[in-house]
């Protein structure tokens, strides 16, 4: 009983998180999942799984709003989800506690990226295609490898490179990291098995939690928005190097 309420509250945080902010899912299902004794790669793989679902449920509450550059996605999505793919099939060759490392890294650079950032106004930049396609392959592989939806740099990057208010930011990460989401776990199923008893309500649990963040999201301040995510991700990321063992042996623990 007591892992089933700690998978429903962790997963209406889950999905509150993607809705309002379009990021954060996977860095607080990863977690979540270790903490109930899951092995890192299965539980990188599973917490694709709810990304994916949580994902796709948030950004059409953002559709509907009109917060998706959808020319952005269009350039930005099938490069990524090729990287996605590549870097899925990859992780196989690497260790579960490196891959894990690499995250915690990717987590603190965003972090710092977006409590560091001045907020966005609403432009429209030159996005050179070629540049997005590139910088779209670059995150997906990373992403990918390490089991990350990328809502955590896709925000970053179409915030504070694309010009775009973050609202629009979080909508256009979310129709992003629906397909990137998928990709990365195609590339993992060839390797990782999936847990259908903790997939099931976490996924309910996290789709119930967007639908809720995806109706806040326009009421809440942008920069409240690159504050609480920013803290969010970096006190995620303090837990993730306290528990790693490759951390607490150069501390000699």
């Amino acid at each position: 009983m007591l892992e089933l309420l700690l998978i429903v509250a962790g997963g209406l945080l889950i999905g509150g998180s993607l809705g309002l902010l379009g990021g954060g899912g996977t860095v607080l299902t990863l977690p979540l999942l270790l903490l109930l004794g899951v092995e890192p790669k299965p539980a990188i793989a599973l917490s694709l799984v709810v990304v994916a679902a949580t994902a796709a449920v948030a950004a059409a509450g953002h559709a509907r709003a009109g917060h998706v550059d959808w020319r952005a996605a269009a350039l930005f999505g099938p490069t990524t989800a090729a990287g996605g793919y590549a870097g899925g099939r990859a992780a196989e060759w690497i260790a579960g506690e490196a891959l894990l490392l690499l995250f915690t890294a990717l987590m603190v650079a965003a972090a710092v990226a977006m409590l560091r950032a001045r907020p966005a106004r609403e432009q429209a930049p030159q996005r050179h295609p070629g540049v997005l396609a590139l910088q779209g392959a670059l995150l997906g592989a990373v992403t990918g490898l390490v089991g990350a939806g990328g809502g955590f740099l896709f925000v970053p990057v179409f915030a504070l490179l694309g010009g775009m208010t973050m609202q629009r930011a979080v909508g256009t990460s979310l129709a992003v990291l629906t397909l990137n989401a998928l990709a990365a776990l195609a590339g993992h199923l060839g390797h990782v098995a999936i847990r259908p008893e903790l997939a099931a309500p976490l996924t309910a649990a996290s789709v119930t939690g967007a639908w809720a963040g995806a109706l806040l999201a326009g009421r809440a301040p942008e920069a409240l928005l690159r504050r609480v995510f920013g803290i969010l991700v970096l006190l995620v990321a303090a837990w993730m190097l306290a528990r790693s063992p490759y951390v607490r042996g150069l501390l000699g623990r």
